[in-house]
């Protein structure tokens, strides 16, 4: 019998929280943990409480063995923890890659808790037979078969993450072995192939930022467009940024979570 998403919801790990201020509460991505905001959180913590949060499955949270980590079993994992963390009034909510579709239904389904929501390289996916431009469909559709063939092919995913971990320039950014497989496996195949990302942001009365390199090996243009052009969304393009938030990603995220002074 499988994971009933009806049962008491796991508390997942609080993997930094340092700072004071405004709160800002940061979600990583698939098969990584709450190390995404190394770069990141030095450029807030003067101004802001910079909660960082492992997802369901990875990082330090727990890993339950009968769980298809859909979208909701992250969603509901993310609210019990954040009801647990007692906030008081509303915050800021950043996720990352995957980590942004899941922000983005919390914001959906807890309207009044998120102020604003932030969206760094987010994969925003639909069906390659809802874009009208052709190459939109095709690079969609090329992401969607290469996701499935990583998923049916297990050797060959986890010899590639442990060649990226040795490259990547931060510690621990990707963190896949077979321990981590099945959260990996299901989170791809029911969280990023099967989001909500679209109709959740439409849902929303906040400010919405989409903040992406413009050297991202996971974006789609013809969703990120479809967002562009919703109420209250707001995208930023940083040149030479690609999907990870390095130093250059993490300037202009942070430049527009911190308000500027006018002088005059």
């Amino acid at each position: 019998m499988g994971w009933n998403p009806f049962r008491r919801a796991p508390l997942l790990h609080v993997a930094d929280d340092r700072g004071a201020g405004p709160v800002v509460v940061l979600i990583h991505g698939i098969a990584s943990s709450s190390v995404t905001f190394e770069n990141l959180v030095p450029l807030l913590e003067q101004g802001f409480r910079c909660i960082s949060i492992d997802l369901l499955g990875f990082g330090g949270s727990p890993v339950p063995p009968d769980c298809e980590y859909r979208l909701e079993d992250h969603e509901a994992a993310l609210a019990r923890t954040i009801r647990r963390l007692r906030l008081r009034g509303s915050f800021t909510l950043v996720g990352h890659s995957m980590g942004g579709l899941i922000a983005a239904r919390y914001a959906a389904r807890n309207p009044g808790r998120v102020s604003r929501l932030m969206l760094v390289s987010p994969p925003i996916y639909l069906d390659p037979r809802e874009l009208s431009d052709d190459r939109d469909r095709t690079v969609q559709d090329l992401y969607l078969r290469a996701y499935r063939f990583l998923r049916e092919n297990e050797a060959f995913t986890l010899r590639n993450a442990g060649v990226l971990r040795r490259v990547l320039p931060i510690p621990g950014m990707v963190h896949l072995d077979a321990a981590s497989w099945d959260p990996f496996v299901k989170s791809l195949e029911h969280t990023i192939e099967s989001q909500t990302t679209i109709s959740d942001i439409a849902a929303l009365r906040v400010p919405v930022d989409i903040v992406y390199g413009t050297l991202d090996q996971f974006s789609s243009p013809g969703g990120i467009r479809i967002a562009e052009r919703m109420r209250g969304v707001t995208v930023t393009r940083v040149r030479s940024a690609d999907h990870l938030i390095g130093k250059r990603l993490a300037r202009a995220v942070a430049t527009l979570l911190t308000p500027t002074t006018d002088s005059n």
